[in-house]
């Protein structure tokens, strides 16, 4: 199954598992987000075309990363004029994972949300030894010693 969706004025082609960059979103990295705006939705046998959009069709997809674009050199010259400018523009993107095409009104899977959930709690435990460490004062770092001043060389 595939569903065409618009986001930040362009328009993908996506199906499941796919790994698409879209303008900027702003949702963390481990996130579920959904797509409303589904222009077409279909599969090989037959597809279904929106008028704009689909009623009842969404698209959840899961942050992967916030990243940026290559950068884009703008130069701007005029002959003869001695003008030159020279500007550069990297685009803020999100990288998404589209995990699911939704129809008839349907919710996502909390699949991603618990997955994110469990990163967040397992974290390593402090030792008996970590905090020992950290109540003990730390050893001084040696300071240079004093330079000695050079002794002038004598006139002969």
């Amino acid at each position: 199954m595939f569903a065409v969706v618009k986001t930040g004025g362009k328009q993908y082609r996506v199906a499941a598992n796919d790994i698409i960059a879209v303008e900027k979103l702003e949702a963390e990295p481990g996130a579920t987000v959904e797509l409303t705006d589904v222009l077409m939705v279909g599969d090989d046998a037959a597809q279904t075309a929106g008028t704009p959009l689909v009623a009842g069709a969404t698209v959840a997809a899961e942050v992967v990363k916030q990243t940026r674009a290559k950068k884009v050199v703008v130069f701007k010259k005029k002959r003869r004029k001695d003008y030159r400018r020279t500007l550069g523009h990297k685009q803020h993107l999100t990288v998404l994972r589209i995990t699911e095409i939704l129809t008839d009104g349907k919710k996502p899977t909390k699949r991603a949300a618990a997955k994110a959930e469990t990163k967040a709690e397992v974290k390593p435990a402090a030792t008996a030894a970590d905090e020992a460490a950290a109540e003990t004062p730390k050893a001084e770092a040696k300071k240079p010693a004093a330079r000695k001043p050079r002794a002038k060389k004598s006139e002969e």
